[in-house]
């Protein structure tokens, strides 16, 4: 295996193994950190490190993310011979740094599910009798990639006790649990990018932070109907060799609802080399407003101007939990301030966000390549939903386009689909489409990270994000509030505040839109200054101090036995 030096822990791991649903499968913010901390890693461990995901790609339609090797690891996805009928394909992870992935196939683990839920009770007190929906889906991939942890250690003739297996949320909380009960001697991590009584306090419309200290989550987990999960997370944190949180939010919120403090923050941090360089960036920016007004102007009727201001918010469609909300709310306040206090310049604002996507809107897919004058489609949305009359984003930009807004100088598009170059509308990536923008809007009510304003950021976009995100909380401790001091504007959100944040929200993208290129450049270079401080090669160092506290607490505990 390759040798690599200073990694403070090298000598002590010859094996980390990271399990996550998200390996090689592009879902949410896991995904990002889990990529782009990929290279740090490996230059520090080699092919030490391995990556563990699902099998989930059907042949017809493989993963673009992962490249089939099978002589790495010894041919072990051919030689290797897995209980249960495991199956395992081994590869290289498309991504900087080409870290080794083993994907798994778990389907011939379900029927085992029901003794392993019964082990699980008997020794950790995990409930899985009221478990229903993704929970068995979760359960038989962690299991499965534990397994595999285990099985490959032996195969590589690697000392069990220089083994760490890292696990990613809730999915994969069993397969610590199974790690440490049939391999006792290998270190594990437990890392929480959110808690499921925190989201589901939050998706489920409940105030989290005006009775935050009144919370317990064994009781909320029984009202909420969240009583497997929850109890599968928290016996993984407590008995993980080190628990890690993504942000001291969610470190304080682990130690209120899972009774336990995280021994080791760890910021997520972002990998430089995502973002292109100055020709291939300004060439994106051109190709990306040029489309983005095309769509705006066939959708609203009107030729947009290249000065138009592009505004847009992205990630998960939550629509509380991540702001889309009031990101719109804002947009309607914006549309009615002044006009003698601020330009006449235009404002296109996009939700770019995936929703339950049926078709493109067929008119303007045809039409986006013809260069006349823009046809009228008194329309907001880029592609046709299934459930258009409940679709919580659709519902509101329809309601407020009917009382008026965003028929002036403000106009917003939904773009209800995931952006991969192929959605039949933009056709074009996200990370490719972010340089077309000038400002992005993030104001999260709960979000334990936040990867979207800090990949923003890094692409010398500014943002505007809520002191209710693990990021917005690491701008406030280290920089001054200020979108020219940092490209970032922090906005105060509590239970109480939603109409004065809103309105905040409005001002600040009125400031952005009457800014001279003087301030807009000055915005975007410290932007990009305040990215360079969350780079991976800075940030790595709160997962050392993991492993570290992983091996200790694992030495200590074979000691004890």
């Amino acid at each position: 295996m390759q040798e690599t030096a200073n990694f403070r822990t090298a000598d002590k791991i010859e094996l980390l193994m990271e399990s996550s649903w998200e390996v090689c499968n592009k879902i949410g913010g896991i995904y990002t950190v889990l990529s782009t901390k990929a290279r740090v890693l490996h230059r520090q461990l080699g092919d030490r490190l391995v990556f563990i995901g699902p099998d989930v790609w059907p042949p017809e339609k493989p993963s673009p993310y992962f490249v089939e090797k099978k002589t790495l690891l010894k041919s072990a996805s051919t030689r290797m011979r897995l209980p249960l009928g495991l199956q395992i394909r081994v590869g290289r992870w498309d991504i900087p740094g080409s870290p080794l992935v083993v994907l798994v196939k778990f389907d011939t683990l379900y029927p085992e599910l029901p003794r392993i839920y019964g082990e699980m009770w008997k020794d950790y007190g995990v409930d899985s009798l009221h478990s229903y929906g993704d929970y068995d889906e979760g359960c038989a991939f962690a299991v499965a990639s534990a397994i595999v942890m285990q099985e490959l250690a032996h195969y590589m003739g690697v000392d069990g006790n220089k083994v760490i297996g890292h696990f990613n949320e809730w999915t994969t909380g069993m397969g610590l649990l199974w790690l440490k009960r049939h391999m006792p001697e290998a270190a594990t991590v437990f890392t929480a990018h959110a808690t499921c009584i925190g989201r589901s306090i939050c998706g489920n419309g409940k105030p989290l932070y005006d009775y935050f200290e009144g919370y317990y989550g064994d009781q909320m987990a029984r009202e909420l109907n969240m009583e497997s999960k929850h109890s599968l997370e928290k016996a993984a944190a407590h008995q993980a060799d080190c628990f890690t949180a993504v942000s001291e939010l969610t470190a304080r919120e682990c130690e209120q609802l899972l009774d336990i403090r995280p021994q080791v923050v760890t910021p997520n941090g972002f990998e430089p080399d995502f973002v292109p360089g100055s020709r291939v960036y300004a060439r994106q920016r051109q190709q990306g407003r040029e489309r983005l007004l095309r769509i705006g102007s066939l959708l609203k009727g009107r030729n947009l101007s290249p000065d138009t201001m592009l505004v847009a918010t992205s990630g998960r469609n939550e629509y509380r939990n991540k702001g889309l909300d009031i990101y719109l709310d804002a947009l309607a306040r914006l549309e009615r301030l002044d006009s003698t206090e601020h330009t006449s310049r235009n404002v296109l604002a996009f939700v770019l966000v995936p929703a339950w996507v049926k078709e493109p809107v067929a008119d303007l897919s045809f039409d986006l390549d013809y260069h006349g004058d823009a046809p009228v489609y008194p329309d907001y949305l880029t592609h046709r939903l299934n459930n258009e009359e409940s679709d919580a984003v659709a519902c509101r930009v329809r309601s407020l386009e009917e009382n008026g807004n965003f028929n002036g100088k403000v106009n917003v598009v939904y773009v209800p689909c995931y952006l991969d170059g192929d959605d039949g509308i933009v056709n074009i990536k996200y990370y490719d489409l972010l340089p077309a923008l000038d400002l992005t809007i993030f104001p999260s009510y709960y979000e334990p990270w936040g990867y979207t304003p800090l990949e923003s950021i890094a692409f010398g976009v500014p943002t505007v994000t809520s002191d209710k995100s693990g990021f917005g909380q690491w701008i406030s401790g280290n920089f001054d509030d200020d979108i020219y001091a940092c490209g970032v504007k922090v906005i105060a959100r509590t239970d109480s505040n939603y109409e004065i944040a809103a309105e905040a929200i409005a001002c600040q993208i009125a400031t952005q839109r009457d800014a001279t290129a003087a301030e807009i450049a000055e915005a975007r270079e410290a932007a990009v200054a305040t990215a360079a401080k969350a780079d991976w090669a800075l940030f790595i160092e709160h997962y050392d101090k993991a492993f570290e506290v992983a091996q200790t607490n694992a030495s200590e505990r074979q000691i004890k036995h």
